[in-house]
């Protein structure tokens, strides 16, 4: 695409959003990991949740870039010269690969910034969307990549920018919702997982009353922690500690589609431990309180994503929950607090402008 779509912007100004994540068995979407541990069928558990991103697509200077994000100072550069080494390189190089010039791209999130609840990967398949639409708009094609296709594509970027090897879970929740255990697996083509859904959507009401997340009030950088797990592994180290988070995350899936939520919760502290034993700093002193504080009313705890810092969120039975709630309360200070949301269903969407 070239600056001539800033008048196809002017009248049809393009909008998407997609939700963010909470998780289990986090990591094994690293190919480093997966492929390596494949006869286990690792699997990451993950539930797409009412914190949305919003990606807006608007004209902008002829061959020029702009990228505009709540807690990032805005950023513009020439199409041709946008480092994608910035905190905000990630859009610029999905812009890149679409040849996209003359744009604002505008990024709402109704999380909070850097907390480890997939945003950056949301905005991505967002954004992939987006432009997947504006380029079928100058192209006169009617049909837009497939969910599959956008998430893939949008991971695909995202790691080749990163500088280190990263999952894709983040990507599927955004592009589908729900609650679901992605199967890592080596496939013929591009695509490398299995699609497990465990929970209808007449059955997320149920769920919802049995979690509860919170915001540490510290944002999180889940490289650093990601680049010791993958450093750990690749060095020969903690391997049982990884198989059993494989096996554990597996036992955790499993009873969430039978509802045993008390052996969820313990598979949930068991992970919990095996990755602080690995890497102590991946919680916080407000995120060890959170958890323990939830073990102690009979709930399980995890952090989200790479942790250390971020969010955490606990699995409990209605009852444990409310009253994990108060304790939580009491607990949070600052700019930590509980997050007010629900299970999203709908996955990645359209909107008018």
């Amino acid at each position: 695409m070239t600056d001539s779509l800033t008048h196809i912007l002017e009248s049809n100004p393009i909008s998407t959003s997609a939700p963010c994540r909470i998780d289990m068995g986090g990591t094994l979407d690293i190919k480093t990991f997966y492929l390596p541990l494949r006869h286990l069928e690792p699997l990451t558990f993950n539930a797409a949740i009412g914190l949305r991103t919003t990606v807006k697509i608007t004209p902008h200077d002829p061959g020029r870039i702009k990228v505009s994000s709540a807690g990032f100072q805005s950023a513009e550069y020439p199409q041709n010269g946008a480092p994608f080494s910035h905190p905000l390189g990630l859009m610029f190089a999905i812009a890149a690969y679409f040849n996209a010039g003359g744009i604002h791209i505008e990024i709402n999130s109704s999380s909070p910034p850097r907390s480890a609840l997939g945003g950056s990967s949301c905005a991505a398949v967002a954004l992939v969307a987006a432009l997947s639409k504006l380029t079928s708009l100058v192209s006169g094609k009617k049909t837009e990549p497939s969910r599959s296709d956008m998430a893939l594509l949008a991971h695909a970027i995202e790691e080749s920018v990163a500088g280190t090897p990263c999952g894709c879970q983040d990507h599927l929740a955004a592009a589908y919702g729900g609650v679901n255990a992605w199967v890592w697996k080596k496939m013929p083509g591009n695509v490398f997982f299995q699609r497990r859904t465990l929970l209808e959507n007449d059955a997320l009401p149920a769920f919802e009353k049995h979690i509860l997340t919170a915001y540490c009030g510290i944002p999180h950088e889940s490289k650093d922690v990601n680049g010791q797990w993958i450093q750990q592994f690749l060095d020969g180290n903690h391997r049982d500690a990884w198989i059993e988070i494989a096996h554990g995350a597996r036992r955790f899936a499993d009873a969430i589609e039978n509802g045993r939520i008390e052996t969820a919760a313990l598979a949930m502290n068991r992970e919990t431990d095996l990755r602080l034993q690995m890497t102590p700093h991946v919680l916080d002193q407000t995120g060890r309180n959170l958890t323990e504080l939830a073990k102690s009313a009979g709930c399980g705890a995890k952090f989200t994503g790479a942790g250390a810092g971020g969010c955490v969120w606990a699995l409990g039975e209605p009852g444990d929950i409310d009253r994990l709630k108060k304790k939580w309360n009491n607990a949070l200070a600052g700019n930590a607090r509980i997050l007010d949301v629900g299970i999203d269903s709908r996955g990645l969407e359209y909107h008018d402008a």
